[in-house]
């Protein structure tokens, strides 16, 4: 590379890195500009997280800066951690070495593992490939991070690292600063060591693979599959080798792991000229082949900014999804979550279709006319997320639950909480159900609704007697007692989860459950199935208790269990939580459980005391529904109150403004949600409760037709809905419907700095409920 030209890359890109991200962001009109991608990467700086987290991670993000498309295959981060163990995310922004570019599955802010995973580094001077030990200093002020490229200033190196990316691949550029000598490291990430690397420096070719193993269910065993790789560099390599452990073996061409934990991974040297070395990277999960078809199809013929600019639009086609009028903070918020439920599921199934059968691995499968997902982190997407999904990308969700119809096929049962392509009952519930029924109650038709229904009514009503597999993650947890007791009683310790005992929480879930099967089974004609399944979602019932309107640990024989405190902060009884929050999980059924305290004015009371007296836990997703359930009470006043202090309190534009987990892009839904004014408290309905827009104007492009939110003076201190028209028309109701949303329209909302307590409190402007 002539000198003059590399000084011209050198001194743009360190422009670049000097510019922040808000300046960066806000010099421009696109959305993606607005997105920082590195909110949740550092412990999180609310109070709601310092008062309620116990386990460290729960206080952080569990965020990474994620390059790579929309459900994209493989996203690319800086790693600043090498291992893939649980609860470890590949990058936390307060590390200071960056150690490679992670060609990573990290389920977005979540606390589960890393699989399937490599690591590319390029270095100067001494090889070092013990990744603790290569890694090089790094400062945030020359780190650019966005969803289509990240670039940071390598001070020990002096190497510029840049990547983009688009599904399947990626391409990394390298600028060498120095006159020592260049390497670039691959290095796959198998804790168990068990990983491949082979080099064909004829070709400038490095190839790979890593085995993903379980947790949870089956902790430890293979999964059946493996990431695979293939890096192709743009020149030739002057020296190569491979290392295993500590030891270096100069021209070796290739390497396996042996299974005892020990590092592998190969080396390509190009020289001590000062030079730039561009990396195309292909990956899949079926095999090395696949992986290179991935990259032909996607990067071949194409530069860098090329890739780039390609990917750049694809992210502004989907956030202009929504376009919104306001501060440019607010925008930053706003845009940031909607890229973060942008992540998760990820898509699994190679360009020509083919991908590994679920629960297996072999033989592969191919799909026919949709794209196959994976990694459903269930227990959290079913509240907001997939919802989310559903109303911004249709087509899409489909295609998300054709690969769950899929997953029940190949594996026999319908998944409860699907990750790493594999059964798992990592959490309490069952909500496939949720998901699926809330998709068809929407309008998604583009998957086998009737094949998808006959594998959810197995995991309703048939108990899995094969220990074997019910052990492995197959059937609901703890369905017999469920079944017989009309709950789950506290001597059922269901010890075949990870999450065990729970029972209150289970119960609660279930009824649910039950309720959106009910919503299919009559969707779907099977009124028998509809009528018995309607019934079993008032369960709920059997643990709330009467005499102190919680809900409350409940033995076989009828009896509560005797010390019970609603505001412990953690019960056996009750998953990551109290029961003072869990109470409220009765989301098909508001009026009921409003019923089952004493009327409007208990309901009300409880929910003052969770709110005023700071027991509500926004970090933790069973909270998420509360804070809009003033409005099946006739306060909707309280729910404009509440969420936009949460909007406030919980979630910054700084990299500590997540009050908990991500949690595969739940947390950062109810804020898109919420911004927009309003939230899917009851999923498997068609219906939205309205809480306050944050924007002066929402505008959703849904597939050909406009929904306008307008919030006239709306600001922080004037959250409170003074009046309503909807298409012109007077309006009071405190919920709209999926349809209203698609059919188009005009929402205006009047706002001002005093509640208004008419506006939507009759009970005819309540949000539909079970129990009418």
């Amino acid at each position: 590379m002539p000198q003059t030209l590399f000084v011209k890359v050198l001194f743009q890109s360190l422009i670049c890195f000097t510019l922040s991200v808000f300046t960066c962001a806000f010099a421009q009109k696109t959305p993606i500009d607005y997105v920082e991608t590195r909110i949740g990467t550092a412990p999180s700086t609310t109070e709601s997280a310092r008062a309620h987290s116990e386990a460290g991670s729960e206080l952080k993000g569990q965020t990474i800066p994620a390059v790579g498309r929309p459900h994209g295959m493989t996203q690319w981060t800086p790693q600043t951690r090498s291992t893939e163990t649980k609860c470890i995310a590949p990058y936390y922004y307060n590390d200071t070495k960056f150690q490679g570019f992670r060609g990573t599955h990290w389920l977005n802010g979540s606390c589960v593992q890393d699989y399937g995973t490599f690591t590319v580094m390029p270095m100067t001077g001494e090889l070092l490939v013990n990744p603790e030990m290569r890694g090089s200093t790094f400062f945030h002020k020359q780190e650019k991070s966005t969803p289509d490229y990240y670039a940071v200033q390598l001070d020990d190196e002096k190497v510029l690292a840049e990547i983009t990316s688009s599904s399947r691949s990626a391409m990394m550029r390298f600028t060498f600063q120095s006159d020592n000598e260049s390497f670039v490291v691959v290095e796959p990430n198998s804790d168990e060591g068990q990983g491949f690397v082979e080099i064909f420096p004829d070709k400038g070719e490095i190839v790979g693979f890593n085995p993903v193993h379980r947790i949870y269910q089956g902790s430890g065993q293979p999964a059946g599959f493996s990431g695979y790789f293939v890096l192709k560099f743009d020149k030739k390599p002057i020296q190569y080798g491979v290392w295993h452990g500590d030891t270096l073996k100069p021209a070796g061409r290739s390497m396996a792991g042996s299974g005892k934990r020990e590092k592998i991974g190969a080396y390509l040297g190009f020289g001590d000229a000062r030079q730039v070395i561009t990396v195309r990277v292909g990956t899949s999960f079926t095999s090395i082949e696949g992986a290179r078809r991935n990259l032909e199809a996607e990067l071949s013929g194409q530069s860098f900014e090329g890739i780039q600019k390609a990917t750049k639009r694809v992210w502004n086609d989907e956030l202009n999804k929504v376009k919104v009028q306001g501060g440019a903070k607010d925008k930053v918020l706003f845009y940031s979550a909607l890229y973060r439920t942008k992540l998760s599921p990820r898509l699994f199934s190679d360009v020509d279709g083919s991908y590994p059968s679920f629960a297996g691995g072999t033989p592969l499968q191919k799909t026919d006319g949709f794209d196959y997902y994976c990694d459903f982190s269930m227990w959290d997407t079913f509240r907001a997320a997939m919802p989310l999904q559903t109303l911004l990308e249709p087509k899409q969700a489909g295609d998300m639950m054709q690969s769950l119809v899929k997953k029940a096929e190949q594996g026999g049962w319908m998944p409860i909480f699907p990750i790493w392509n594999h059964y798992t009952a990592a959490m309490v519930g069952d909500h496939v159900m949720s998901v699926m029924a809330d998709a068809y109650a929407k309008g998604v038709k583009n998957f086998d609704v009737t094949s998808g229904y006959s594998f959810l009514r197995k995991n309703a009503f048939e108990i899995n007697k094969d220990v074997k597999s019910y052990e492995a993650g197959k059937g609901r947890r703890a369905l017999a007692s469920y079944l017989k007791y009309g709950y789950v009683p506290l001597e059922d310790s269901v010890w075949q989860a990870f999450h065990k005992r729970e029972q209150v929480s289970r119960t609660l879930e279930y009824a649910y459950d039950d309720f959106c099967l009910s919503v299919l089974a009559d969707g779907l004609g099977h009124k028998e199935d509809a009528e018995n399944l309607r019934k079993r979602a008032l369960n709920y019932r059997n643990v709330i208790d009467p005499a102190t309107g919680y809900g409350r640990g409940r033995f076989a024989n009828g009896d509560w269990v005797a010390q019970f405190n609603p505001f412990a902060k953690r019960v056996d009884f009750i998953t990551e939580g109290s029961p003072a929050q869990y109470t409220w999980f009765v989301p098909h059924d508001i009026n009921g459980l409003k019923n089952l305290m004493g009327g409007n004015k208990a309901f009300i009371a409880k929910l003052d005391t969770l709110f005023e007296q700071g027991h509500y836990w926004h970090g933790n997703e069973p909270n998420h529904q509360i804070a809009y359930l003033y409005a099946y009470a006739g306060q909707p006043w309280k729910t404009q109150k509440w969420v936009r202090k949460i909007i406030s309190e919980e979630y910054d534009a700084g990299v500590g403004g997540l009050s908990g987990n991500e949690d595969g892009g739940q947390m950062s839904a109810w804020l898109a949600f919420s911004m927009m004014g309003f939230y899917p408290v009851a999923p498997g309905t068609p219906n939205y409760v309205i809480g306050t827009p944050v924007f002066e104007k929402v505008v959703l492009d849904l597939h050909g037709k406009k929904f306008e939110v307008i919030a006239k003076n709306v600001s922080l201190s004037a959250p409170y809905i003074q009046s309503a028209t909807l298409n012109g028309k007077p309006f009071a109701r405190t919920w709209l419907s999926h349809e209203e949303l698609t059919n188009g329209g005009k929402l205006v909302l009047q706002m001002g700095d005093k509640p208004h307590a008419q506006w939507g409190a009759a009970p005819t402007d309540t949000p539909p409920s079970l129990t009418r």
